[in-house]
Protein backbone atom coordinates (compact mmCIF):
# COMPACT_ATOMS: atom_id res chain seq x y z
CA UNK A 1 0.00 0.00 0.00
CA UNK A 2 1.19 3.53 -0.79
CA UNK A 3 2.29 5.79 2.04
CA UNK A 4 -0.68 7.81 3.34
CA UNK A 5 -0.59 11.41 2.18
CA UNK A 6 -1.16 12.47 5.82
CA UNK A 7 -0.73 10.40 8.98
CA UNK A 8 -1.20 11.45 12.59
CA UNK A 9 0.39 9.35 15.30
CA UNK A 10 -0.64 9.83 18.95
CA UNK A 11 -1.32 13.50 18.26
CA UNK A 12 -1.57 15.72 21.34
CA UNK A 13 -2.51 19.41 21.45
CA UNK A 14 -3.04 21.41 24.65
CA UNK A 15 -4.09 25.05 24.91
CA UNK A 16 -2.79 26.82 28.00
CA UNK A 17 -4.64 30.05 28.74
CA UNK A 18 -2.64 30.63 31.92
CA UNK A 19 -5.69 30.06 34.08
CA UNK A 20 -6.64 26.70 32.63
CA UNK A 21 -5.23 24.01 30.35
CA UNK A 22 -7.50 22.55 27.70
CA UNK A 23 -6.64 19.19 26.12
CA UNK A 24 -7.85 19.73 22.56
CA UNK A 25 -6.38 16.52 21.11
CA UNK A 26 -5.70 13.43 23.22
CA UNK A 27 -3.52 10.97 21.32
CA UNK A 28 -5.27 11.03 17.94
CA UNK A 29 -4.29 8.47 15.28
CA UNK A 30 -5.52 9.09 11.75
CA UNK A 31 -4.31 8.24 8.24
CA UNK A 32 -5.58 9.86 5.05
CA UNK A 33 -4.94 8.03 1.79
CA UNK A 34 -4.31 9.87 -1.46
CA UNK A 35 -7.55 10.43 -3.37
CA UNK A 36 -9.87 10.05 -0.37
CA UNK A 37 -12.55 12.40 0.85
CA UNK A 38 -12.51 12.19 4.65
CA UNK A 39 -15.14 14.03 6.70
CA UNK A 40 -14.59 14.89 10.37
CA UNK A 41 -17.72 15.36 12.45
CA UNK A 42 -18.52 15.89 16.11
CA UNK A 43 -20.00 18.45 18.52
CA UNK A 44 -18.60 21.96 18.89
CA UNK A 45 -15.37 21.97 20.89
CA UNK A 46 -14.56 18.33 20.16
CA UNK A 47 -11.27 19.18 18.41
CA UNK A 48 -12.27 18.99 14.72
CA UNK A 49 -10.73 22.28 13.59
CA UNK A 50 -7.74 21.82 15.89
CA UNK A 51 -7.07 18.48 14.22
CA UNK A 52 -7.25 20.06 10.75
CA UNK A 53 -4.90 22.87 11.80
CA UNK A 54 -2.39 20.43 13.33
CA UNK A 55 -2.49 18.00 10.39
CA UNK A 56 -1.89 20.83 7.91
CA UNK A 57 0.90 22.39 9.96
CA UNK A 58 -1.03 25.62 10.58
CA UNK A 59 -0.81 24.91 14.31
CA UNK A 60 1.98 23.39 16.39
CA UNK A 61 1.58 20.09 18.23
CA UNK A 62 2.56 19.18 21.79
CA UNK A 63 3.02 15.44 21.37
CA UNK A 64 3.02 12.69 18.79
CA UNK A 65 3.80 13.37 15.15
CA UNK A 66 2.27 14.24 11.80
CA UNK A 67 3.80 12.84 8.63
CA UNK A 68 3.10 14.40 5.26
CA UNK A 69 3.90 12.00 2.42
CA UNK A 70 6.15 10.12 4.84
CA UNK A 71 8.05 13.21 6.08
CA UNK A 72 7.62 14.36 9.70
CA UNK A 73 6.30 17.90 10.12
CA UNK A 74 8.48 18.14 13.20
CA UNK A 75 11.55 17.59 11.04
CA UNK A 76 10.62 20.47 8.73
CA UNK A 77 11.73 24.01 9.52
CA UNK A 78 9.08 26.74 9.68
CA UNK A 79 10.14 27.82 6.19
CA UNK A 80 9.90 24.26 4.84
CA UNK A 81 6.41 23.83 6.31
CA UNK A 82 5.31 27.16 4.80
CA UNK A 83 6.77 26.28 1.41
CA UNK A 84 5.19 22.81 1.52
CA UNK A 85 1.76 24.28 2.28
CA UNK A 86 2.10 26.80 -0.55
CA UNK A 87 3.13 24.13 -3.06
CA UNK A 88 1.00 21.14 -2.02
CA UNK A 89 -2.04 22.27 -0.01
CA UNK A 90 -5.23 24.23 -0.59
CA UNK A 91 -7.51 25.68 2.10
CA UNK A 92 -11.25 26.40 2.07
CA UNK A 93 -12.87 28.15 5.04
CA UNK A 94 -16.45 28.87 6.07
CA UNK A 95 -16.31 32.64 5.59
CA UNK A 96 -14.43 32.69 2.27
CA UNK A 97 -11.55 34.99 3.36
CA UNK A 98 -11.71 36.80 0.03
CA UNK A 99 -10.21 40.28 -0.39
CA UNK A 100 -13.25 42.55 -0.94
CA UNK A 101 -11.45 45.04 -3.20
CA UNK A 102 -10.14 42.34 -5.56
CA UNK A 103 -12.07 40.65 -8.36
CA UNK A 104 -12.61 36.89 -8.34
CA UNK A 105 -9.68 36.26 -10.65
CA UNK A 106 -7.43 38.58 -8.62
CA UNK A 107 -8.35 36.72 -5.43
CA UNK A 108 -7.61 33.37 -7.06
CA UNK A 109 -4.24 34.41 -8.52
CA UNK A 110 -3.05 36.03 -5.26
CA UNK A 111 -1.35 32.90 -3.79
CA UNK A 112 0.60 32.46 -7.02
CA UNK A 113 1.74 36.08 -7.07
CA UNK A 114 2.86 35.76 -3.45
CA UNK A 115 4.86 32.70 -4.53
CA UNK A 116 6.44 34.87 -7.28
CA UNK A 117 4.78 33.15 -10.21
CA UNK A 118 4.98 35.55 -13.21
CA UNK A 119 1.83 37.68 -13.47
CA UNK A 120 0.71 36.48 -16.90
CA UNK A 121 1.14 32.83 -15.88
CA UNK A 122 -0.69 33.45 -12.57
CA UNK A 123 -3.61 35.05 -14.42
CA UNK A 124 -3.86 32.13 -16.85
CA UNK A 125 -3.83 29.59 -14.01
CA UNK A 126 -6.42 31.59 -12.06
CA UNK A 127 -8.78 31.71 -15.04
CA UNK A 128 -8.32 27.96 -15.54
CA UNK A 129 -9.18 27.37 -11.86
CA UNK A 130 -12.31 29.52 -12.16
CA UNK A 131 -13.25 27.51 -15.26
CA UNK A 132 -12.97 24.33 -13.20
CA UNK A 133 -15.56 25.60 -10.70
CA UNK A 134 -17.85 27.08 -13.38
CA UNK A 135 -17.08 30.73 -12.66
CA UNK A 136 -14.90 31.98 -15.51
CA UNK A 137 -17.72 34.27 -16.66
CA UNK A 138 -17.72 35.95 -13.21
CA UNK A 139 -13.94 36.45 -13.10
CA UNK A 140 -14.14 40.29 -13.17
CA UNK A 141 -16.68 40.58 -10.34
CA UNK A 142 -15.73 41.54 -6.79
CA UNK A 143 -17.04 39.37 -3.91
CA UNK A 144 -19.95 41.72 -3.11
CA UNK A 145 -21.25 41.08 -6.63
CA UNK A 146 -21.20 37.30 -6.14
CA UNK A 147 -23.70 35.04 -4.38
CA UNK A 148 -22.64 33.01 -1.34
CA UNK A 149 -22.25 29.90 -3.48
CA UNK A 150 -20.19 31.82 -6.05
CA UNK A 151 -17.93 33.19 -3.33
CA UNK A 152 -17.28 29.70 -2.01
CA UNK A 153 -16.60 28.48 -5.55
CA UNK A 154 -14.07 31.31 -5.84
CA UNK A 155 -12.48 30.15 -2.59
CA UNK A 156 -12.28 26.60 -3.95
CA UNK A 157 -10.72 27.90 -7.17
CA UNK A 158 -8.11 29.71 -5.09
CA UNK A 159 -7.45 26.47 -3.16
CA UNK A 160 -6.94 24.62 -6.47
CA UNK A 161 -4.81 27.19 -8.29
CA UNK A 162 -1.50 25.71 -7.09
CA UNK A 163 -2.60 22.19 -8.14
CA UNK A 164 -2.45 20.89 -4.55
CA UNK A 165 -2.14 17.30 -3.39
CA UNK A 166 -4.69 17.86 -0.62
CA UNK A 167 -7.42 20.39 0.16
CA UNK A 168 -8.37 21.18 3.76
CA UNK A 169 -11.95 22.42 4.11
CA UNK A 170 -13.19 23.79 7.45
CA UNK A 171 -17.02 24.04 7.47
CA UNK A 172 -17.07 24.83 3.74
CA UNK A 173 -20.89 24.88 3.62
CA UNK A 174 -21.45 26.46 7.03
CA UNK A 175 -22.44 29.87 5.63
CA UNK A 176 -24.57 28.55 2.76
CA UNK A 177 -28.21 27.62 2.32
CA UNK A 178 -29.03 23.97 1.66
CA UNK A 179 -29.14 24.31 -2.15
CA UNK A 180 -25.74 26.02 -2.37
CA UNK A 181 -24.32 23.63 0.23
CA UNK A 182 -25.35 20.66 -1.92
CA UNK A 183 -23.77 22.28 -5.00
CA UNK A 184 -20.47 22.90 -3.20
CA UNK A 185 -20.42 19.34 -1.82
CA UNK A 186 -21.09 17.94 -5.30
CA UNK A 187 -18.35 20.17 -6.73
CA UNK A 188 -15.81 18.81 -4.23
CA UNK A 189 -16.82 15.25 -5.13
CA UNK A 190 -16.51 16.06 -8.85
CA UNK A 191 -13.02 17.53 -8.35
CA UNK A 192 -12.06 14.49 -6.27
CA UNK A 193 -13.08 12.13 -9.07
CA UNK A 194 -11.81 14.17 -12.02
CA UNK A 195 -8.49 15.28 -10.53
CA UNK A 196 -7.99 12.63 -7.80
CA UNK A 197 -7.86 15.44 -5.25
CA UNK A 198 -7.69 14.47 -1.59
CA UNK A 199 -10.08 16.34 0.71
CA UNK A 200 -10.32 16.51 4.49
CA UNK A 201 -13.59 18.24 5.39
CA UNK A 202 -14.51 19.40 8.87
CA UNK A 203 -18.29 19.75 9.00
CA UNK A 204 -21.31 19.76 11.29
CA UNK A 205 -23.59 19.05 8.32
CA UNK A 206 -24.45 15.35 8.12
CA UNK A 207 -25.51 15.69 4.46
CA UNK A 208 -21.92 16.76 3.71
CA UNK A 209 -20.35 14.13 5.93
CA UNK A 210 -22.27 11.28 4.39
CA UNK A 211 -21.05 12.14 0.88
CA UNK A 212 -17.45 11.45 1.91
CA UNK A 213 -15.56 8.18 1.48
CA UNK A 214 -14.93 7.97 5.23
CA UNK A 215 -16.66 9.54 8.18
CA UNK A 216 -14.53 10.16 11.27
CA UNK A 217 -16.35 11.12 14.45
CA UNK A 218 -14.66 12.97 17.30
CA UNK A 219 -15.62 13.55 20.91
CA UNK A 220 -13.62 15.31 23.62
CA UNK A 221 -10.39 15.44 21.61
CA UNK A 222 -10.44 11.80 20.52
CA UNK A 223 -11.51 9.80 17.47
CA UNK A 224 -14.41 7.65 18.61
CA UNK A 225 -15.42 6.21 15.21
CA UNK A 226 -13.87 5.87 11.75
CA UNK A 227 -16.09 4.23 9.17
CA UNK A 228 -15.99 3.72 5.42
CA UNK A 229 -19.26 4.79 3.85
CA UNK A 230 -21.02 2.12 1.82
CA UNK A 231 -20.90 2.85 -1.88
CA UNK A 232 -18.29 5.60 -1.46
CA UNK A 233 -15.07 3.84 -0.49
Amino acid sequence: MDTPIVEAKKLVKTYDTGAVKVSALKGVDLAIERGEIVAIMGPSGCGKTTLLNCLSGLDSIDGGDVEIEGVSLAEMSDRQRTDYRAANMGFVFQFYNLMPVLTAVENVELPLLVSRVPANQAREKALDALELVGLRARARHVPDELSGGERQRTTIARALVNDPAIVWADEPTGDLDSENAAEITDLMRHLNRERELTFLIVTHDSSVGHKADRLVRMLDGQVVADEALVGRA
